[in-house]
């Protein structure tokens, strides 16, 4: 037997069908709309029952019975949502369109950048209105980013040079991505570290000691994700040259060794180019100047130290060298590799579109 009100019967006219079907097609249609459109859709097929459809749209079956209701009490006007009830708008578009202004474009007197309260006071409204736009429309005056445009003359060339061994690495050869970390601080607390408590994060004193520093070379496999490492007391092309007989002696004979470095200029002494002269097998690959984001160990770099380094604890440059050497065969135990993703053209295309936005900029 059946039970409660039966179903409101409902005749869509062709105009009605054909803009509930462009709804759902478009992909700019709220999620909501869609399926509000798919629902009234399916009640007008003959036969259909609110239970039946909710089974098949997996929606609740009061929610049929409603925008049934509704499209048949507004057809589409029906769909949309009703004003919410409250207190109507404070403030009006003008406003916030001024407020917007204001933020973009002034800079309050002795100040580098406004606050919400100073805002507030200078554009008229509260605090929490301030807050509610600035969040709406994702403006921080707080925050601010650094950026650093390449000045290399090769720099498109170095980019796609670079980039394609990553993403098209040459057969029979090894890709190595090759960098120094200098001056690694051997840090020790002033104070025994206070372990973390439920409610309560570790904690530290914010001076330190200071037991000397280390320079560490590091090679990234960017196939395999494993790391040759060495650290030495100094960073000279005497110290490089070292590393590089290090790598030789643990990469298969039999393999093209191609090195990604950056400008440095220990890597372009006479000793390093003299080394590499008897070993024809290797073959240099040199990041744009300021461009270190092109050299992926520097992406192992920035693990190492968050990882191990940032919190560590440090008696001597002895105990901090066991702790990097630690990381490394913890990292060569379960390798990770670097994927690059992004293409040379890709990456081009951005850099002009940023050239281009801040060529436009009135600053």
């Amino acid at each position: 037997m059946a039970r409660g009100p039966k179903a409101i019967a409902l005749h869509l006219s062709e105009q009605e069908r054909a803009e509930l079907e462009r709804l759902i097609r478009r992909r700019s249609s709220g999620q909501a709309l869609v399926q509000r459109a798919r629902i009234v859709l399916a009640c007008a097929e003959p036969g259909a029952t609110n239970a039946g459809v909710a089974r098949a749209l997996g929606v609740s079956r009061p929610s049929v019975t409603t925008w049934r209701a509704r499209f048949a009490a507004h057809r589409l006007d029906g769909l949309v949502d009703a004003p919410r009830p409250g207190a109507p708008r404070q403030v009006g578009d003008d406003q916030i369109e001024r407020l917007i202004a204001l933020t973009l474009e002034t800079q309050p007197e002795g100040a580098t950048h406004w606050s919400t309260r100073a805002m507030a006071q200078q554009a008229g409204m509260s605090q929490t209105m301030v807050s509610r736009v600035w969040r709406a429309f994702g403006l921080q005056p707080h925050r601010r980013e650094t950026f650093k445009l390449s000045s290399d003359p090769a720099f498109v060339d170095k980019v796609r040079d670079v980039v394609g061994l990553y993403m098209s690495p040459p057969d029979h050869a090894l890709v190595l991505c090759v960098d120094e970390k200098p001056q690694i601080q051997a840090v020790e607390r002033t104070a025994p570290v206070l372990p973390m408590r439920p409610g309560q994060p570790e904690r530290h004193t914010h001076d330190y000691r200071r037991h000397g520093t280390t320079d560490l070379f590091a090679a990234l496999d960017v196939k395999a994700g494993t790391v040759i490492g060495a650290c030495k007391g100094r960073h000279r092309a005497v110290e490089f040259r070292a590393f590089l007989d290090q790598v030789e002696a643990l990469v298969p004979p039999d393999l093209d060794v191609h090195l990604v470095v950056d400008n440095a200029a220990t890597h372009k002494t006479k000793l390093v180019r003299d080394w590499l002269l008897k070993r024809p097998r290797w073959h240099l690959h040199f990041t744009p100047t300021s461009a270190s984001w092109l050299n992926l160990v520097e992406g192992w770099f920035a693990l190492l130290t968050r990882r191990r380094l940032q919190r560590g604890v440090f008696t001597s440059t002895a105990d901090l060298e066991t702790a990097i050497q630690t990381y490394i065969d913890q990292t060569n135990a379960d390798p990770r590799p670097f994927v690059w993703t992004k293409s040379a053209d890709a990456i081009l295309a951005s850099v002009g579109r940023f050239c281009q936005r801040i060529s436009n900029s009135d600053h």
